[in-house]
């Protein structure tokens, strides 16, 4: 396993938990109020400059309301892809 910060899965991440929160019509300001976190936190995640943890992950998905599995789903799809 080599770099994950922009690896396929990373993208596949950043794209879904985006489109999640887009799909449940939360802004990035909306989600931060949610998570108690300032707006720059979301904006960050989504654009790549920082990763996510597994338990903030598990409080965003919570945030916004969406499956967990379907978003991992999709970066296990994205890193392992041939």
């Amino acid at each position: 396993m080599g770099r994950t910060l922009r690896s396929p899965g990373h993208l596949a991440l950043m794209a879904a938990l985006k489109n999640a929160r887009l799909a449940a019509n939360l802004t990035q300001t909306e989600l931060a109020h949610r998570l108690d976190r300032p707006q720059s936190f979301v904006a960050k995640y989504e654009n790549g400059e920082r990763k996510i943890e597994v338990v903030e992950f598990v409080h965003v998905v919570h945030a916004i309301g969406c499956n967990a599995i379907d978003v991992l789903e999709a970066v296990q799809h994205a890193e392992f892809a041939t």
